[in-house]
């Protein structure tokens, strides 16, 4: 039985016009320009399928089957770590009141074949493949010396194998490795289905500091080659200082990358997230980048940046959210949908709430050139 939840604020077309990466004989037009088509609301509590809908940190579409699938972030403690199939009706070149329809809901087996035990992975990011197949990410949990992962999964939840991550990535000490909730958030496949693409959001540990309000932070890029699946490239991300201070100084921010869509091997979309504790408004600060990785210099197989004269990937400001001119949530994901009907591809934004009161699962709809 499908589902309608209502938005509880329309927002009116706003179309921001911004500058994007120009184009050459070898690659793909970049976007220049989105039109903001309108937002829709699941309140935070809401229920589908005997599960709690919330922590969606990652989208992905499904053109075969004209559905989306967005993960939640759950470490399996509200319910079994799982994803959503959802609908959203834009064939109108909106995104109104009722537009988001949830249509099924399915548990993520470990590789032992049962639902994953609580608090054994923290789900971030959510792809799909050209064969069918879902890429799954998580975070790990670095306190606990628990490694992040990337895994291949069926669309009915069933696991088909791991990717193997590099050493650099385990949190074996605490100098070494991912650092708490700022692993694996980012994953794509770019349109020719060769290669995934996996960020962290922010350094590893022995790369340098984290985001804070003085300073950026440097993620690494991952490029696997789906074929022979293995990590055939890395990149730096240099992302942004955390956008305001938090209240007090001493509170919770963060700041990193969150998002990647692939246009090619070469480019691509980026989303960058930050959020202080007591900050204006919501506190959050969402940007889009388009992003060039042909200047960029590979740092594939070392293990520690630290000291080290590295080229990151080019980056240029394509949205900043705020100009919108709505409450902001915790937007992490990202996807480019089905066409519109003026023949624009549709660019769909989602946030994870967190599981909280104060908060809201929150879908926004542009048109991209």
């Amino acid at each position: 039985m499908k589902t309608a939840y209502m938005v509880v604020a329309a927002a009116t077309a706003l179309m921001a016009t911004v500058a994007g990466v120009g184009t050459s004989a070898n690659s793909s037009p970049k976007p220049s320009t989105l039109e903001f088509l309108g937002e829709a609301i699941v309140p935070t509590g809401t229920v589908y399928g005997g599960t709690v809908v919330g922590g969606l940190s990652s989208i992905t579409y499904d053109a075969a089957r004209d559905v989306f699938y967005a993960i939640s972030d759950d470490h399996s403690q509200f319910n079994p770590a799982r994803f959503y199939t959802l609908r959203l009706d834009i064939a109108d070149g909106a995104l109104s009141p009722g537009d988001v329809t949830f249509t099924g809901v399915t548990t993520l087996l470990a590789p032992d074949g049962l639902p994953y035990p609580a608090s054994s992975l923290d789900p971030e990011g959510l792809t799909l493949t050209k064969a069918g197949e879902l890429i799954v990410t998580s975070e790990g949990f670095a306190a606990r010396n628990i490694a992040p992962w990337v895994r291949r999964y069926a669309l009915d939840g069933t696991y088909i194998d791991d990717l193997p991550v590099p050493d650099a990535f385990n949190p074996t000490g605490p100098t070494r490795g991912v650092r708490g909730n700022l692993g694996f958030e980012a994953a794509a496949v770019a349109n020719n289905g060769r290669h995934l693409f996996v960020g962290t959001e922010g350094a590893l540990v022995q790369d340098g500091p984290a985001a804070d309000v003085g300073n950026g932070t440097a993620a690494r890029i991952l490029r696997y080659h789906l074929q022979t699946q293995v990590v055939d490239a890395q990149y730096v991300y240099e992302a942004d200082a955390v956008a305001e201070a938090p209240v007090p100084s001493t509170a919770f921010r963060v700041s990193g990358l969150v998002e990647l869509l692939p246009f090619n091997n070469q480019f691509m979309l980026a989303m960058e997230r930050s959020f202080s504790v007591g900050a204006p408004g919501t506190g959050n600060t969402i940007k889009l980048y388009t992003v060039a990785f042909p200047k960029a210099d590979d740092v594939n197989g070392i293990d520690s940046l630290a000291g080290l004269d590295v080229r990151p990937v080019e980056k240029r400001l394509l949205l900043d959210l705020k100009t919108l001119g709505i409450p902001l949530d915790n937007i992490e994901g990202m996807v480019i949908g089905p066409r519109l009907p003026d023949g624009r591809r549709s660019l769909i934004l989602v946030s994870d709430n967190n599981f909280s009161a104060a908060a809201f699962t929150q879908f926004l709809l542009f048109a991209i050139d």
